[in-house]
């Protein structure tokens, strides 16, 4: 009996120290570490997109060619002291840019590979009524290319980390920088176990 009852306690212990998923809104702002995260990636996305479509660049580049800008993204570097996925970061900004409505969007140069491919196995397999022709893309005219930088002072079990996430914007044309972009994040980290 008492072999069953030790079974049942340890059980019931066990069974308390299960795993607890709590399900969030995406847009919800967790900030569990201090670090880069979901939140930071979008809102810096979503504020250097419309800061670089407020900017005089876009309405010269309307008036001189009649039409609205091509753009596509270029190399972000992460130079940060922590992971970044920059994947996730060029995404958002492909996104913002994109539901703008202010610019075209062409694909980058993986996604034009793989596209390329699929047209020559299209030029040998697809009929002629629906088959894509090589030689119809549509060039950029302006890059977005950028970096993103961090600071981190440590005292303590506490930290400040500050983020630079600077864009620049370069016409394909001629290498003019027609718009900068600079956007900082500093956060505080108190009782902080993680050092750099």
């Amino acid at each position: 009996m008492m072999r069953w009852l030790t079974v049942l306690f340890t059980l019931s212990l066990l069974a308390g120290c299960g795993t607890q998923v709590t399900r969030l809104n995406p847009n919800d702002t967790v900030d569990l570490s201090g670090s880069w995260n979901d939140t930071d990636s979008r809102l810096v996305a979503e504020e250097m997109i419309q800061d670089a479509l407020s900017h005089p660049w876009i309405a010269q580049y309307e008036s001189r060619a009649g039409q609205a800008p091509t753009l596509i993204v270029g190399r972000v570097r992460n130079l940060s002291h922590e992971h970044i996925n920059i994947n996730t970061f060029v995404n958002d900004m492909e996104r913002a840019l994109i539901n703008s409505g202010r610019v075209n969007f062409v694909a980058s140069s993986q996604e034009r590979s793989e596209i390329r491919e699929e047209r020559i196995d299209q030029d040998l397999n697809a009929t002629e009524q629906t088959r894509n022709a090589a030689g119809n893309e549509t060039g950029a005219d302006f890059m977005l290319k950028g970096q993103i930088n961090t600071i981190i002072d440590v005292a303590s079990d506490d930290q400040v980390r500050y983020y630079q996430v600077d864009l620049t914007l370069i016409s394909m044309k001629d290498n003019r920088k027609v718009w900068l972009g600079q956007k900082k994040i500093k956060k505080l980290i108190e009782n902080s176990k993680l050092r750099y």
